[in-house]
């Protein structure tokens, strides 16, 4: 075995990486943090990329003499890949099928993510017009109920106005905090 081949193995008494994944699930059963369980499967992730790759170097310059870290690489790699399995399963991530069938098609998944802020945009401007001319309507409304029925529109501006403050008081009682403090809700 050369210098390289015994740094890739790691300091594990000669059983190379195998002693890494143990302590692994042994945390990783400790912790249910979903940000820690995420953060060990990235962590596995990259791990298990770095076995892939010494395998890969241990492949290439294969001779006689490193069959044996030839082998101590691919039981550290299932290893890896079996603690891999084991955190994903703490982890509950739902990604979308747009999302994987953009990888599938060797695009930036982050296009999905534009395309549904791009939507959701749309929406919300397409709402807003709506809202829009839906005051624009009541204010055209009133003006000409005003000129019409001068009297019966000031009553409705009467009932409106208490409903109005009925409402905010309503709001303001259901604010309330056990010990009767108030929510402050700031105003924009």
């Amino acid at each position: 075995m050369d210098l390289s081949q015994n740094t890739a193995l790691g300091t594990g008494g000669g059983n190379g990486m195998l002693a890494t994944p143990v302590n692994d699930t042994a945390a990783a059963t400790t912790v249910d943090d979903p940000k820690q369980n995420l953060n060990q499967v990235i962590n596995s992730i990259q791990k298990t990329l770095g076995l892939l790759h010494q395998l890969y170097l241990t492949v290439s310059s294969f001779n006689t003499a490193s069959q044996l870290p030839l082998l101590q690489r691919l039981n550290g790699l299932v290893t890896e890949l079996d603690n891999m399995v084991k955190l994903s399963e703490k982890c509950n991530i739902q990604v979308p099928m747009e999302v994987l069938n953009l990888i599938d098609d060797g695009k930036n998944p982050d296009e999905f993510t534009k395309d549904v802020i791009s939507s959701c945009i749309a929406k919300n401007q397409v709402t807003k017009g709506k809202t829009d001319a839906f005051k624009s309507l009541r204010k055209h409304l009133l003006e000409e109920l005003d000129q019409t029925f001068p009297d019966e529109v000031e009553s409705y501006r009467e009932i409106r106005a208490m409903s109005s403050a009925e409402a905010k008081r309503l709001a303001q009682a259901q604010s309330s905090l056990p010990n009767g403090d108030v929510k402050v809700k700031a105003e924009h």
